[in-house]
């Protein structure tokens, strides 16, 4: 499974619910990614999106602990083995977990790949993703040139799980 952010250079992901910052080419990059897959994200997250509606083109599976809650034109599980089981049903690479934080945090373990985009800026934040570069689990295997939005510089970066010799 993937997973798919924009951090910044502390890992901050968000600030009073809603993006650190709009950059286009982010936004296109994370269309090109996702289109035609299966997004995973919370009802929080859910709720940032225009008119709180699904992203189109894609299968969107909201993760919300309210077990009333119903989203058309989306998938709504309320916990992780209720998760699990729906995504079973496709391929896993495939499947970009796509937040907020908490999401990230715990789905993390179920993937294998992680598409940042590393914005090297310090913004005031609330919400945050795991830190890849400190964790031995994970590497940098691509890397974008130096992206540039006006006075913002990013990188795409893509991590991997390290497959160690003895470790399942």
């Amino acid at each position: 499974m993937n997973m798919i952010v924009a951090a910044d250079r502390n890992w901050a992901i968000g600030n009073r619910g809603d993006l650190l910052v709009r950059i286009p080419a982010d936004h296109k990059m994370f269309r090109t990614e996702t289109t035609g897959k299966v997004v995973v994200l919370g009802r929080k997250t859910m709720d940032t999106f225009p008119g709180k509606r699904p992203l189109i083109n894609r299968t969107n599976v909201v993760l919300s602990r309210q077990p009333d809650y119903a989203q058309k034109d989306a998938i709504v599980v309320h916990d992780l083995e209720e998760l699990k089981k729906e995504l079973e049903k496709y391929d896993s690479r495939d499947v970009y977990i796509i937040g907020g934080s908490s999401v990230y945090q715990q789905l993390l373990s179920w993937c294998d790949t992680v598409h940042v985009t590393r914005i090297d800026h310090a913004y005031e934040a609330d919400a945050y993703f795991p830190d890849l570069d400190r964790d031995p689990d994970w590497e940098i295997t691509a890397r974008s040139e130096e992206q540039s939005y006006f006075d913002l510089t990013y990188y795409f970066l893509k991590y991997e799980r390290v497959i160690r010799p003895g470790r399942c």
